[in-house]
């Protein structure tokens, strides 16, 4: 019976630290953002919920690949922080591709949200294809 459950302690602890990392970037994320993710979504602004959701889906997609593919929970950790750095990158790709996308968001704009959530994701699907060792 114990060897069910011999892998449970590396579970939690990947299960630990994904949790956190994902915290860590969602509050990275909404303080590098100058619009204000959190009251625009409560406010029912569909482009704010869509660029936020894509950052959060591309920066889980790595970070699935991370724990896959990671020898330690340091090693997860190093490529959670790499993972982070890639979706900054995202961020200003985004940014620098469409002319006033955090304006264009603040006034619901869904294509620019869209657009935004779009880069995010595909930056998270080549960054998480490239953590494979």
């Amino acid at each position: 019976m114990l060897d069910y459950v011999a892998g449970l302690p590396a579970f939690l602890g990947y299960f630990a630290v994904g949790l956190a990392a994902y915290a860590v970037f969602a509050v990275i994320y909404t303080w590098l953002t100058p619009q204000k993710e959190v009251q625009l979504i409560r406010a029912g602004n569909l482009a704010a919920v869509t660029a936020f959701l894509g950052a959060l889906v591309g920066f889980s997609l790595p970070l699935a690949s991370a724990a896959a593919n990671s020898v330690s929970i340091v090693d997860y950790i190093i490529w959670a922080v790499i993972g982070t750095l890639a979706q900054i990158l995202a961020f200003y790709i985004a940014n620098f591709t469409m002319k006033d996308l955090h304006d264009k968001i603040t006034a619901d704009d869904i294509a620019a949200g869209i657009w935004g959530g779009g880069i995010a994701l595909v930056v998270g699907i080549l960054n998480a294809a490239c953590m494979t060792y």
